[in-house]
């Protein structure tokens, strides 16, 4: 058993190192063993993979994602290379593929590390008695600040949102926009009905709302490397606020 055993394991690394993912079919192939001897080896194809400790530590995690919003803003998903960004993040085909098993899990992961929705629902959650006028503000700023240290990222995946492409949608559709409009639009519709903001459907309310933060963190570069005008960001998404909270005031 440990000489099968030891030729498994150097069929697979010597795919690895050509850039191939451990399949069952070609590992045994290389390694001239029967399939019941592989499964009486490792019991499954994940315990292979375990063997081979292809799983990244959390700095390659970290590596791969920031790798992926260069390749995102250079190319979209849709052309995204993965073999260029296993190259890119410093880890192997296979070990990249043992994460984020396609262009969809990547996505996803890259929304859950970068995408302010958690910011959004933990701050609205903090925040649900208070008036919209001390609520929104901060709202704003919050979210300002957890994406202001990679909008490099965050541009491209507005891009990906707003195509809407078949890697996107179930993030998009079934996690992400969810989340993010139950915590405010369940805000905005108490809010309603205490009479503190004018009756509106709440997707209208939620669109004028974070419509201008989306458009300031798409033109801040154009606005201050392009033109030299250098605005406090900060400021500039409390004054959105504000005149949202106007706007939504009833009379």
């Amino acid at each position: 058993m440990t000489a099968a055993r030891d030729r498994i394991l150097a069929a697979a690394r010597a795919g690895l190192r050509r850039g191939q993912l451990p399949v069952v079919s070609q590992v045994i192939t290389r390694a001239g063993v029967s399939r019941a001897t592989f499964y009486r080896t490792f019991g499954s194809r994940l315990q292979l993979l375990r063997e081979l400790e292809l799983e990244p530590e959390p700095d390659g995690r970290r590596r791969i994602l920031e790798a992926a919003g260069e390749l995102l803003a250079r190319d979209g998903l849709a052309r995204l290379s993965m073999d260029e960004l296993a190259a890119k993040a410093g880890v192997s085909r296979a070990s990249l593929y043992r994460v984020y098993p396609g262009k969809a899990a990547l996505f996803a992961a890259m929304v859950k590390a970068f995408a302010p929705i958690d910011v959004v629902v933990e701050t609205m959650g903090r925040l649900q008695g208070g008036k919209p006028e001390d609520v929104m503000p901060e709202v704003a700023v919050t979210v300002w600040r957890a994406v202001s240290d990679h909008l490099g990222m965050i541009r491209p995946l507005l891009f990906e949102v707003a195509a809407l492409g078949p890697d996107v949608r179930e993030t998009v559709l079934e996690e992400a926009a969810p989340r993010m409009i139950g915590a405010l639009g369940g805000y905005m519709l108490a809010q309603m009905e205490a009479g503190r903001l004018r009756r509106t459907h709440p997707l209208i309310a939620i669109q004028s709302f974070i419509g201008p933060i989306i458009v300031h963190v798409l033109l801040q570069p154009m606005v201050a490397e392009g033109l030299g005008i250098s605005i406090d960001s900060e400021a500039a998404v409390r004054e959105f606020a504000d005149n949202w909270v106007r706007g939504m005031t009833p009379p």
